[in-house]
């Protein structure tokens, strides 16, 4: 199974765009070869229209800054340098893999809510997407809840955590998980899998006119895992 993680920079580029970019992020996800992404900042109306590019489900969840939604929404649309991450939030998955289910786990109310996403797929496989808190004591913190409850959800089957945890080395509980992949503050783990090759970051630039930009601040991580079985094969 083929995994991404992207922290999506509330549909913003580097260098800045002075548009909405929903059709370029959409075509880079497109092109690219997972089974599921894990996506964090997503402008709350896109996830199901990358999902119809993809031929992939979506589940979403929002996360903070979504009163006046339809306000925000309208501002980030025309003018996403401007409003930032105040255009509103969400964490999205993306699989190409049926979903059966799909959970939300609220690990933080204040200073800005954080919410994991929970999702059992059809093969009986369990994938967490989750962004964490920015300062530290406080992710560790939400990733320690968050492996109790997704260990638990997963009820020892295979597992897939990751996302933005904005932790530099974050801690896996004592139990058979491997950190698969890791740039930055962006990570997979997976426990009842083991890594199947190297993991890698996925080409983000696109043209803009004349002019070339990269998709968020965030380099996209691929992993791929497979039963422990079939990676020592």
């Amino acid at each position: 199974m083929r995994v991404v993680t992207w922290n999506l920079f509330h549909g913003r580029s580097l260098p800045p765009a002075r548009a909405e970019l929903l059709a370029q992020f959409a075509a880079k996800l497109a092109g690219w070869e997972w089974d599921v992404a894990l996506l964090q900042e997503v402008p709350p109306w896109w996830p199901q229209q990358l999902a119809h590019a993809c031929g992939a489900e979506q589940r979403a969840a929002l996360t903070s800054r979504n009163v006046l939604l339809p306000l925000r929404r309208a501002v980030a649309q025309r003018q996403p340098e401007l409003i930032k991450s105040n255009g509103g939030g969400c964490n999205a998955v993306l699989s190409r893999v049926p979903i059966s289910e799909h959970a939300t786990l609220r690990l933080r109310l204040w200073p800005e809510r954080r919410v994991a996403q929970l999702v059992r797929l059809h093969d009986g496989t369990c994938v967490v997407n989750f962004h964490a808190s920015t300062r530290r004591a406080r992710a560790e913190h939400e990733l320690a809840s968050l492996w109790e409850h997704a260990l638990a959800w997963s009820e020892t089957g295979p597992l897939i955590l990751g996302g933005d945890l904005n932790l530099r080395e974050p801690r896996a509980p004592g139990v058979e998980v491997e950190h698969v992949a890791a740039h930055e503050v962006d990570h997979l783990f997976a426990s009842g899998l083991a890594r199947a090759g190297e993991a890698e970051l996925l080409d983000r630039y696109t043209m803009l006119g004349s002019q070339r930009c990269e998709l968020s601040d965030h380099a996209p991580l691929r992993a791929r895992v497979a039963s422990r079985t079939d990676s020592r094969r």
